[in-house]
């Protein structure tokens, strides 16, 4: 079993800050890259950063800037530090672990930057 969960969600006004965090458990043997998507109501997924095993980042074009990917201490655990918030920010945020063979979802945590 795997499980991957999302925390650090929340109510915030336009110009803040949040940090979100992913911890993925259970039996990995490695994991290729995690990323952070979204998804707001009625709108496609987004896919928001990811941070590969080689510590290769990459970003959306709407969160270049003001969203920073980064690993934790704790093994298989990543941290989306998302500064200068703007209501269309407002989503669903997602975090997947890929190892190349399987593909592993977490529930989701919300973030609504409204004033």
């Amino acid at each position: 079993q795997v499980q991957v969960v999302e925390s650090g969600g929340g109510l915030v006004q336009p110009g803040g800050s949040l940090r979100l965090s992913c911890a993925a458990s259970g039996s990995i043997y490695s994991i290729n890259r995690m990323t952070w998507y979204r998804q707001a109501p009625g709108k496609q997924r987004e896919l928001v950063a990811f941070i590969t095993s080689d510590d290769i980042t990459n970003y959306g074009d709407s969160v270049k800037g003001r969203f920073t990917i980064a690993r934790g201490n704790a093994q298989n655990t990543v941290y989306l530090q998302m500064n200068s918030l703007k209501p269309e920010d407002t989503a669903a945020y997602y975090c997947n672990a890929f190892t190349g063979g399987h593909s592993y979802w977490g529930r989701g945590t919300q973030v609504t930057v409204s004033s």
